[in-house]
């Protein structure tokens, strides 16, 4: 394990502290006067989800924590939990609670693999998804003739159940992309977009 500086804990490190992962979400160095400099973090528990928030001062060291990645297929939602699988043994299944995912839900296919980010081998605290991902629209009202300019475009569902506001001539059936990140409709799809 790499030993950190005060000033090398920034967002998305994984830090070892009081013995347990902590994943910095936020942190901003600082001075108060005439004293040392501080880095104020905000960091989440990785097994329990809980957010505090620490000063870290100039003389303190952490060790940043192994963090690995891994495949993981997405099976289903059942509650508050999200089932996967092993992509090489289907059989190996394993729940995620919907915490560690949060909002990424929305976006995420069925019996698609995703890369997650893996702390000791076993607890998974966070899912990497594709910045954009094909969706195939099931819900579109009906485009009104002549509505071009009152606005920004309608709202469909996608394929995942989430909601996204599209331009007026995307209809049911076909297919869009979207970002991830952001929720937001890029294009439509056409065949061979993402091939390399």
């Amino acid at each position: 394990m790499r030993m950190l500086e005060y000033n090398e804990i920034k967002p998305k490190t994984v830090i070892v502290f009081d013995e347990e992962p902590w994943e910095v979400i936020d942190s901003h160095i600082f001075r108060k006067q005439q004293r040392k400099p501080v880095n104020q973090t905000t960091l989440r528990n990785l097994i329990s989800g809980r957010t505090i928030e620490h000063s870290f001062h100039q003389s303190e060291k952490v060790n940043e924590a192994e963090v690995a990645k891994k495949e993981v297929k997405y099976l289903y939602q059942k509650g508050a939990e999200l089932w996967f699988c092993n992509p090489k043994d289907p059989k190996e299944r394993f729940t995620i609670s919907l915490d560690v995912v949060g909002d990424k839900t929305k976006f995420m296919l069925a019996n698609r693999v995703y890369s997650a980010r893996v702390f000791k081998e076993d607890t998974i605290f966070d899912l990497e998804l594709p910045i954009k991902d094909v969706y195939e629209v099931k819900e579109a009202p009906p485009n009104i003739k002549g509505n071009t300019v009152s606005g920004s475009g309608k709202p469909v569902v996608i394929s995942t159940g989430a909601t996204v506001l599209t331009p007026f001539f995307i209809e049911a059936g076909e297919k869009i992309v979207v970002n991830t990140g952001t929720g937001e409709y890029i294009e439509r799809y056409k065949e061979g977009m993402f091939d390399e």
